[in-house]
């Protein structure tokens, strides 16, 4: 008896680690985006949630009204999601360019309210269901459950991670990103188109915005136009736990982010998750405020 209860624990832990593993892959996703527009232009977009939200909405509408196969709606919903978010920082952030980050900010919290209330109008509040837009097949590892949908997910998410890796280390424009990031001005000298850097930033960040959207749509099977206010702020604080600007750290704290979730969830209680991953925010802040990737750097007067 003793060792039965012992097996049935061991495997609640292992199914719970995998359902985080499932949920932190899509933050890490979303999280890279905040990243990787911190990093080369020192702002905290918080649009990016909506630009998820819209991702997923154009996910459904590709996966319902035209009936398109699973890649073909995976890619319409992120290249559109790239062609907006390039348009948005053209609009809205590249004026703001020289100005104060307050500004910036402001402007950032505006272009959310103004997509949320957009999508309002356009789609209404009433919740759509996600058709199930991958196979599902569950596998069974003992009395440990697996279904495909979640492998897919990690997959894919671990697939574009390590794709845009060797994009930002192998690729001349991955290099350009990390020179603007380092020092806007030296990359001018350089010769580095620094306008359409920060561009090709946006469309990237915002296509695996979109690509999280779509993963988070088909795991919880609902979209509606608010869907990206919460975990918009979890892949923010896993980008600020991972060290923001830092493109594998923003990985590492969507992971870290997704197992506290899950497990609060498993073992303690649901209505706890959230004010845990928001507490985790506090805590950073308080005692390492670069993250853990993140390291101290002193700022020239």
């Amino acid at each position: 008896m003793l060792f039965y209860k012992g097996g049935y624990i061991v495997n609640l832990f292992l199914q719970q680690l995998i359902n985080g593993l499932n949920v932190g892959s899509i933050y890490a996703l979303i999280a890279i985006g905040y990243t990787m527009v911190y990093g080369i232009i020192k702002l905290i977009n918080f649009a990016h949630g909506e630009i998820m939200m819209f991702g997923a909405y154009f996910a459904f509408i590709a996966a319902t009204s035209f009936q398109l196969p699973v890649w073909a709606v995976l890619l319409s919903s992120m290249v559109i999601m790239a062609i907006i978010g390039v348009t948005i920082e053209f609009v809205a952030y590249r004026p703001l360019r020289n100005a104060p980050r307050l500004s910036a900010l402001i402007t950032a919290i505006g272009v959310s309210l103004f997509l949320q209330n957009l999508a309002l109008i356009i789609f209404k509040p009433d919740p759509k269901v996600m058709p199930k837009i991958f196979p599902e097949t569950i596998y069974k590892l003992g009395e440990i459950e697996i279904s495909s949908t979640t492998l897919i997910t990690i997959g894919l998410s671990l697939f574009f991670m390590v794709l845009l890796d060797l994009y930002i280390r192998k690729t001349k424009q991955g290099r350009a990103m990390r020179a603007v990031s380092e020092d806007k001005d030296a990359a001018i000298l350089m010769g580095i188109n620094v306008n359409r850097t920060i561009s090709l930033t946006f469309a990237v960040g915002s296509a695996l915005g979109a690509l999280g959207g779509v993963l988070f749509s088909v795991a919880y099977i609902q979209v509606y136009p608010t869907m990206g206010v919460m975990p918009g702020l979890k892949a923010f604080i896993a980008a600020v736990l991972g060290g923001i600007g830092i493109i594998p750290g923003a990985m590492l704290g969507g992971f870290i982010i997704g197992m506290v979730e899950t497990l609060t969830k498993a073992y303690l209680s649901t209505t706890w998750a959230d004010a845990i991953v928001f507490a985790i925010l506090i805590i950073v802040l308080l005692f390492k405020p670069t993250g853990i990737l993140g390291k101290n750097t002193r700022e020239k007067v």
